[in-house]
């Protein structure tokens, strides 16, 4: 769920209306099954899970063991996912697990570890995300915060770097990424987040407006280092793109780096609230 970084070339007409229609589409049909809850919204999610492990496969490994590993998420996804267990303690233990693989990631050069450091990334998607939405009362509002929080972070750096430029982020692993564009995401992020909280009834009852501006700003700042970290995953491979299955926009790990870190933050919260 990520944008074009800030400073990037111009992209054709063209391809700039392959971006706009496949994104539209995209976010279409999450909002639809974001609203539908249930079964569907675990079952896509866990779908979205196995192709993301498939691509991070691809990435570091081969594509025979991409395919194995991408079934074998789906499997477990559903099967953990559907099983009588505690839906907080399941995140908690997802947000754990994909943080340890993401920490571990620069530091593994066996193909094996890396797969696994993938697997544990992949699985934040099939629970973490159905843990949330099944949050009583509240489930519906919590998805909403975390793409309004990832959305407009990337929108407002994309245009904010693009228009003020200055100093780099992180050059050596994403040179179009500025300060700039960091900060003004970031706060437009917050801002998405508070008034995503202001707009539902049953969240100011259970949380004030302070802690929703700290932990808006603070998934602002985690999508956007997601963002890097899969940019310095692709460098360290060779990869431009993490697939093709998204027309004008690369693969799913691509446009959800940043939603898997805010994600990891937030089954970290979820399990601490019912401690």
């Amino acid at each position: 769920m990520t944008g074009p970084a800030a400073g990037q070339p111009r992209t054709g007409q063209g391809e700039l209306r392959l971006r706009v229609i496949s994104a539209l589409v995209l976010a279409a049909v999450v909002l639809l099954v974001t609203a539908w809850g249930g079964w569907p919204f675990r079952v896509v999610w866990t779908l979205v899970a196995g192709l993301v492990a498939f691509e991070w496969l691809s990435i570091a490994a081969t594509r025979d063991h991409a395919i194995a590993a991408a079934v074998g998420v789906v499997i477990a996804g559903l099967l953990l996912g559907f099983a009588p267990v505690s839906q907080p303690a399941l995140a908690g233990v997802a947000a754990l697990a994909a943080l340890a693989g993401a920490v571990l990631t620069p530091r593994m050069r066996g193909r094996l570890p890396l797969e696994l450091c993938g697997v544990a990334y992949a699985l934040a998607f099939s629970l973490i995300a159905p843990a949330l939405r099944a949050q009583p009362g509240i489930g519906l509002s919590l998805v909403i915060w975390s793409f309004a929080v990832v959305w407009f972070t990337d929108i407002a750096a994309y245009f904010t770097g693009r228009r003020l430029g200055g100093p780099k982020l992180m050059p050596s692993v994403s040179p179009g990424k500025t300060w700039s564009g960091a900060i003004g995401g970031a706060l437009a992020g917050t801002l998405c987040g508070y008034v995503v909280w202001a707009l539902t009834p049953a969240a100011q009852q259970i949380v004030g407006p302070w802690p929703v501006i700290v932990g808006s700003l603070a998934a602002s700042v985690f999508s956007q280092m997601g963002d890097l970290f899969e940019s310095a995953l692709k460098r360290r491979f060779g990869a431009k793109d993490s697939s093709r299955l998204i027309p004008g926009h690369g693969g799913f790990l691509d446009r959800l780096d940043g939603y898997w870190a805010v994600l990891v933050f937030a089954g970290f919260v979820l399990f601490l609230a019912h401690l």
